[in-house]
């Protein structure tokens, strides 16, 4: 029988329930993009987190039970970039295995930089991984190196698409974060190259996400300014969404060659929908990707070993003390708010 505390959703201030959790598996990433790990920061020196400091697998799939005990339905693993965790495939299938209240399987995602993709998407196919979102934001060459702040090629992120598509991650979706000056003279080509494949490009507006990117207003490129070019040579309809608390816009091309989605995280805020739960990768849960400071459950866990009642009434207190609405303020704020965790520990 149902256990009639646990059907009841999980409310945070605002009324919002809890119904994803994105974990961040690793704060380490082989790239290094402007937008998230710019080089200059994130560079040689850099001192990244000990392996003791990470959550384990364990302790991950604590915290994970314990939120789907609350509402979770959906859980995406991120960075970093998560495929650099060694035995993610083995954290990928204790999670697969987990079921909500209702006896159905929670819905597994990852979100990937692709270059490693090549080599594990089988596997994480068959670890019981459903679907994966691919970071490339050019297919040119030199831009994508800019972008990426390395000398990777974005054929091996391709590569790695493709392998995905063959091991049956699908749709496979692909991001792209457009910076004015740098990559908005890739959003056709992009476009041109993913219609008729099965594959959901989506443009995201560059945000101001952490304190090392160096954001600022005009670098955005809107998203009316983005549907507008790909308009112009493939004409588009909207589409309705899945669920009401989906971040993409979407739109289909009225040809028939597939779909698309805008991320509008500037422009057209969606805080009032927002039902996403952040676990960084050394253990704080965090209500916001804009959050400046996080609830330790690290500690807790290895100080409470086996109290899973109270974990998750810590993770409920967590959620009901959330007011989080930072991008509808954002342009009320006469500067930005200081300290936010940067974007490689909650994952995007």
């Amino acid at each position: 029988m149902r256990d009639p505390q646990r059907a009841m959703p999980c409310l945070d201030n605002l009324q919002r329930p809890l119904r994803d959790l994105r974990i961040s598996v690793t704060d380490r990433c082989n790239l290094r993009c402007t937008y998230c790990m710019p080089g200059e920061v994130f560079g040689r020196d850099f001192v990244f987190l000990r392996h003791a400091e990470l959550l384990s697998f364990e302790e991950i799939v604590r915290v994970a039970k314990q939120s789907i005990g609350l509402g979770v339905r959906k859980i995406r693993l991120s960075g970093g970039e998560p495929l650099l965790r060694h035995g993610i495939e083995r954290l990928v299938e204790m999670l697969a295995g987990l079921h909500g209240d209702d006896g159905k399987p929670i819905e597994l995602a990852m979100t990937s930089n692709g270059t490693l993709l090549a080599k594990k998407a089988r596997t994480l196919k068959d670890a019981g991984l459903k679907r994966l979102n691919i970071s490339l934001d050019a297919l040119d060459e030199n831009i994508f190196r800019r972008m990426s702040g390395s000398n990777v090629s974005p054929e091996i992120v391709l590569e790695g698409i493709a392998a995905a598509q063959s091991a049956g991650l699908t749709p496979v979706k692909v991001n792209a974060v457009v910076k004015r000056g740098i990559n908005e003279g890739e959003i056709l080509p992009l476009i041109r190259h993913f219609r008729h494949t099965g594959v959901i490009m989506r443009f995201i507006e560059y945000m101001d996400v952490g304190n090392t990117n160096g954001w600022r207003l005009d670098d955005v490129v809107t998203a009316r300014e983005i549907l507008a070019r790909i308009n112009q040579e493939h004409p588009l309809a909207p589409i309705d969404l899945h669920a009401q608390n989906e971040v993409a816009q979407r739109w289909a091309f009225q040809d028939g060659g597939g779909e698309i989605g805008v991320i509008t995280s500037v422009t057209q805020t969606f805080c009032h929908t927002c039902s996403r739960l952040r676990l960084s990768t050394d253990g704080k849960l965090y209500t916001c990707l804009f959050a400046t400071e996080g609830v330790d459950l690290r500690a807790f866990l290895r100080a409470q070993s086996g109290d899973d009642a109270a974990l998750r009434q810590r993770i409920a207190a967590t959620w009901h003390c959330r007011t989080d609405r930072y991008s509808q303020l954002r342009h009320e704020m006469t500067e930005a708010l200081p300290g936010r965790i940067e974007m490689s520990y909650i994952g995007g």
